[in-house]
C-alpha cells in the first residue's frame, strides 16, 4: 500500500476510533431477542400504550451515532415510562454486516425510516402527533424530517440531548480532514452519517439554509459544556422563537456529565426533557433534580 493511503486510512480510523471510544458501545452478547426483552421488560415499545390525558402525547427516542434502540435508553426509557409515559424507541442507520452499532447510514435516508416509525407509532397509540427526543444525531436528524418530509405536522415538539445541529467537530479532530486528501470521500463511502456531521458538510447546508426551525414544532436543546464530541457546545443551540436552549451547569454547576453521560444517565438532564415534554408543569430543575 503508497505511503500516503496508509495515512489517509489512519486519518479516518482514528476519527472513528474516536467517535467510537465517547458513544454508546453495544455489548457484543446482545441479540435481537435480548434487546427487545430488555425495552420491553422496561417498559417501552408496548405498541398496545395508550396515551393518557395526563400525556396525551407518545414520545419517541431517537439514538445517536453507533448507538441503538435499547442501550442509549436504558435511562431515559424507563425513567420516562415510569412518569406515565407511551414511550417508543426505533433503530436507524443500519449499515450491511454491522450489528449493534447504528446510525451510520446517511442522515436522510434515517429521517425517512424515522417518519415512517412515527407512522407507526401514531397508528398504534391513535395519536395525533409524538414529542421526539433525541441524543447526538438524533437530535438533530428529525429536523430534516420536520423540514422536508412533513414531519412538522406529526410532531408537537423535538427535544434534543447534544445535538450535533451544526455539525461536531471531534474537539477539533474534524478540522484535519483537509490536510489528508481524500478522507472525507473515505468517510462518507464508510461512514455517511459521520461525514454528514462534519461542519459545512453539504447534508448540514442545506438542513440550516433559512433558519433553524419550521413553524408549530417547540425545540429545546440540552447540553453541557464538558462535551467532547459535538465541539464547540454552543454550536449545538438552535435560534428561532420557539427554541429554549438550556446548559446544564447552568442549572447545576457541580454537574460533570459530557458528551456519553448526558444521554444515558444524567438525571438532571432528563428532568430537563420531563419539564420540555410537559411544561406546563414543569418544576425547577437544581442539582437535587437527580433524587426525582
Amino acid at each position: 500500500m503508497l505511503p500516503w493511503k496508509r495515512v489517509l486510512r489512519s486519518a479516518a480510523a482514528l476519527l472513528l476510533a474516536a467517535v467510537a471510544a465517547t458513544l454508546p458501545a453495544a455489548t457484543a452478547a446482545h441479540g435481537a431477542d435480548t434487546a427487545t426483552a430488555t425495552a420491553s421488560s422496561g417498559g417501552w415499545n408496548d405498541y398496545s400504550c395508550k396515551p393518557s390525558t395526563a400525556h396525551p402525547r407518545p414520545v419517541v427516542l431517537v439514538h445517536g451515532t453507533f448507538g441503538n434502540s435499547v442501550d442509549n435508553w436504558l435511562g431515559l426509557a424507563p425513567y420516562l415510562t415510569n412518569r406515565g409515559y407511551c414511550v417508543f424507541s426505533l433503530d436507524y442507520g443500519q449499515l450491511p454486516g454491522v450489528p449493534f452499532f447504528h446510525g451510520l447510514g446517511p442522515i436522510d435516508k434515517s429521517a425517512e425510516q424515522l417518519d415512517r416509525f412515527v407512522d407507526k407509532v401514531l397508528a398504534a397509540t391513535g395519536a395525533g402527533e409524538v414529542d421526539l427526543v433525541g441524543h447526538s444525531q438524533g437530535g438533530m436528524m428529525p429536523r430534516h424530517y420536520l423540514r422536508f418530509l412533513g414531519g412538522a405536522a406529526e410532531v408537537n415538539a423535538l427535544i434534543g440531548l447534544a445535538p450535533s445541529n451544526h455539525g461536531a467537530t471531534l474537539s477539533g479532530l474534524t478540522h484535519l480532514l483537509p490536510y489528508f486528501p481524500g478522507a472525507e470521500e473515505l468517510l462518507s463511502a464508510a461512514t455517511p452519517a459521520l461525514a454528514d456531521q462534519i461542519p459545512g458538510s453539504a447534508f448540514l447546508t442545506e438542513l440550516n439554509e433559512g433558519g433553524d426551525t419550521v413553524p408549530g414544532v417547540r425545540y429545546t436543546v440540552i447540553t453541557t459544556k464538558y462535551d467532547q464530541v459535538v465541539t464547540p457546545y454552543r454550536s449545538q443551540f438552535l435560534s428561532g422563537s420557539n427554541v429554549r436552549n438550556v446548559l446544564l451547569q447552568d442549572l447545576c454547576p457541580v454537574d460533570l456529565s459530557e458528551h456519553v453521560a448526558i444521554g444515558l444517565f444524567d438525571r438532571i438532564a432528563f428532568h430537563e426533557v420531563a419539564n420540555a415534554l410537559d411544561p406546563a408543569r414543569a418544576k425547577p430543575t437544581t442539582c437535587a433534580s437527580v433524587f426525582s
